[in-house]
């Protein structure tokens, strides 16, 4: 099992520097399975039950290196790491953004856009859910402002619909009629405010837009915007196998 040295993966997940580890455990502040920790160099197993058992100031561990997050993104919530206003980052266990390597979103989901979005630290990971070849695909629940004029399927089907501004068209795109203004579209591709930019080119609006599934992974009904679940390994082959 690999081990690494407590002041190195606690400054990794964001607790502060080393010397500020260090201070903590003289402190009494680190305890592994109950008992005080006064070295923070000593090595410590990465057992997947680590947060468990090691605390920091009377707080459990914050998830190991290698986390993968499946959140709820609700609207309103940017996937930024500049813009002001809440970010998706505030709604990730622990410190978020101080880990490194840093949580990072798997691709986008724009303000006014909710549902099912990834988050991790695995920079491999992330570049292989989003690389052409994985094939992953996103899906949209879409209300739109008027009704669908009947076509679109048919439209988004063809390969032929192109994006104002872009001169190479669309991968087809799946399309599931619910009713007169609600549908479903399903997409590999991930260009810039797509599923809104491709029922404007078909002369219509999208009102509102919530993903609920990426690759074999549904949103869980009971997981309430703002929520997360931390995915295992078997949760990521589901990923790779929708």
């Amino acid at each position: 099992m690999k081990a690494t040295r407590l002041d190195k993966l606690l400054a990794n997940l964001g607790y502060g520097s080393r010397r500020e580890i260090q201070a903590l455990a003289r402190a009494g502040a680190i305890r592994l399975d109950g008992d005080e920790i006064d070295d923070a160099g000593a090595r410590i197993p990465l057992a997947p039950d680590l947060p468990g058992r090691l605390s920091v100031d009377g707080e459990a561990l914050d998830p190991l290196p290698g986390l993968c997050l499946m959140l709820h993104k609700p609207l309103g919530v940017t996937c930024s790491h500049k813009e002001a206003g809440p970010l998706v980052y505030s709604l990730s266990p622990g410190r978020g953004r101080r880990r490194d390597p840093p949580l990072s979103t798997v691709g986008r989901l724009d303000k006014e856009t909710s549902g099912l979005l990834l988050v991790t630290d695995d920079g491999a990971l992330l570049h292989r859910i989003i690389a052409p070849k994985a094939n992953v695909a996103k899906r949209y629940q879409v209300t739109l402002d008027r009704p669908l004029k009947g076509d679109e399927g048919d439209i988004l089907a063809s390969g032929t619909l192109m994006l104002e501004g872009e001169d190479r068209p669309l991968l087809p795109v799946a399309f599931e009629g619910h009713d007169a203004t609600h549908c479903a579209v399903t997409l590999t591709e991930g260009r810039y405010h797509q599923v809104r930019r491709m029922f404007a080119g078909m002369g219509n609006h999208v009102a509102a837009l919530h993903r609920d599934r990426v690759g074999g992974l549904d949103l869980p009904a009971d997981l309430e915007p703002g929520g997360y679940r931390i995915l295992d390994a078997a949760a990521i082959a589901v990923l790779f196998a929708g």
